[in-house]
C-alpha cells in the first residue's frame, strides 16, 4: 500500500487539475522510483516528460491546459485558442485530447510535444494575465492573437465583436493593445474598425454594411441602433436614415423563422404606419452582394429625395457600374 501523499502535494494537485511536475513531488519528499511505481501500477500516467497526471482515468481539458504549462516552463502561459476557450470567446465544445496552444519567452527553447502548439514571444510578461489561473494571456491579447492567424477580415471582425458584446473587453482597451504592436497583422483595417465600432455600429453584419455598403459607395450615413418612438410603440432599427424615412435591417443568423421573423414583420409594419420604408438584409446580400444592395438603397433614396451622389467602389463589376452611374446626379 503507498503511502498517503503530503499535504501540500495534494493541494497542489488539486490546483493544477490533477496534475503535478517532478520537482514539485520531489520537493514534497517523493522519490523518482517511488513516481515509476505509480506509473507501472496505472495509478499515475505520464503526460509529458516530467510531467503527470496522478489518476488512472481519463484526461479532461483543464489537465491537458495545466499538463502543456507546466512541461513548458515557469513563464509559459495558455494562449490563442487555447485561452479563446477560457475566456469564453468560443462557443464550440473542445475535445481534451485537442492541441493546447501556450507561448513562452521567445529566449527559451521548449522541446516539441505532441499535442502542443509552441509559440515564442518578446511580450510575455506584458501579456499575460495577473491574476488568472491556469495562466494565460489577457483578453485583448488574446483577440489580436488570433485576429492575427486570421485569413479573411470579416474573421477579425467577428472576433472583435464576439469580445466586445460579451463585455469581456472594450475597443478602448483593443486600441490600447494594438498600440503595443506595430507590425501586427490587419492593423491598419483594426484600427479603424475599433473605432468604428465605439462608434456605435456593433455587429459584425453592421459593420460589414458601413463599410462594403455605404461607405464604399458614398451613401448618406445613417444612424446606427437608433431609437424610434412613435405614440406608445418603442424600437430599435439597425441603421436610419432619418431625413429620407428609410430603415435598413439587418440580420445577421442564418435563419430566420418563428418569433424573431413576426417581430420584424411587426416592426416593418408599424414603419410603414409612420411614413417609413423598410429594406432588410442577411450576409448573403451584404457580404456577397454589396455594390446591388447599394444600387437598391440609392434608389430608394433618390424617390425619398436624395440628391447625392453614388459612386462605383473596387468590387463593382461594369454592369453595377453602368447601373450606380445612372444614380449620379451632376
Amino acid at each position: 500500500m503507498p503511502a498517503p501523499l503530503p499535504q501540500s502535494l495534494l493541494e497542489a494537485i488539486e490546483a493544477q487539475a490533477g496534475v503535478v511536475l517532478l520537482e514539485q513531488v520531489r520537493t514534497c519528499g517523493m522519490t523518482p522510483d517511488q513516481v515509476r511505481a505509480r506509473v507501472k501500477s496505472g495509478r499515475w500516467q505520464r503526460l509529458y516528460p516530467r510531467v503527470y497526471l496522478t489518476h488512472g482515468g481519463p484526461a479532461q481539458r483543464p489537465t491537458s491546459q495545466w499538463a502543456a504549462l507546466l512541461y513548458a516552463g515557469t513563464d509559459a502561459l495558455l494562449s490563442h485558442g487555447t485561452a479563446a476557450e477560457l475566456w469564453g470567446l468560443r462557443d464550440e465544445p473542445v475535445g481534451a485530447d485537442a492541441p493546447v496552444d501556450v507561448t513562452v519567452s521567445w529566449d527559451r527553447r521548449v522541446r516539441p510535444q505532441p499535442g502542443l502548439r509552441l509559440r515564442y514571444s518578446t511580450r510575455v510578461t506584458a501579456i499575460r494575465h495577473p491574476s488568472r489561473l491556469p495562466p494565460r494571456t489577457r483578453v485583448e491579447d488574446t483577440v489580436l492573437d488570433l485576429a492575427a492567424t486570421a485569413e479573411q477580415f470579416p474573421e477579425v471582425v467577428g472576433l472583435v465583436c464576439s469580445a466586445c458584446q460579451r463585455r469581456l473587453t472594450t475597443p478602448a482597451r483593443l486600441l490600447a493593445a494594438l498600440a503595443a504592436r506595430p507590425n501586427a497583422p490587419w492593423r491598419a483595417p483594426l484600427r479603424t474598425m475599433l473605432a468604428e465600432v465605439e462608434k456605435g455600429a456593433q455587429s459584425p453584419l453592421e459593420l460589414a454594411y458601413l463599410r462594403t455598403v455605404e461607405r464604399a459607395h458614398g451613401l448618406p450615413r445613417g444612424t446606427r441602433q437608433a431609437h424610434r418612438r412613435t405614440n406608445s410603440i418603442s424600437q430599435w432599427v439597425d441603421v436610419c436614415y432619418d431625413e429620407y424615412l428609410l430603415v435598413v435591417e439587418l440580420d445577421g443568423r442564418l435563419g430566420h423563422v418563428g418569433d424573431g421573423a413576426f417581430r420584424d414583420r411587426r416592426r416593418d409594419n408599424h414603419a410603414a404606419e409612420t411614413g417609413y420604408w423598410t429594406l432588410r438584409y442577411g450576409w448573403a446580400e451584404t457580404i456577397g452582394r454589396p455594390c446591388e444592395v447599394a444600387e437598391q438603397i440609392a434608389r430608394v433614396l433618390r424617390l425619398r429625395g436624395w440628391r447625392g451622389r453614388v459612386r462605383a467602389c473596387r468590387q463593382c463589376g461594369p454592369s453595377e457600374q453602368v447601373s450606380l452611374g445612372d444614380l449620379r446626379v451632376s
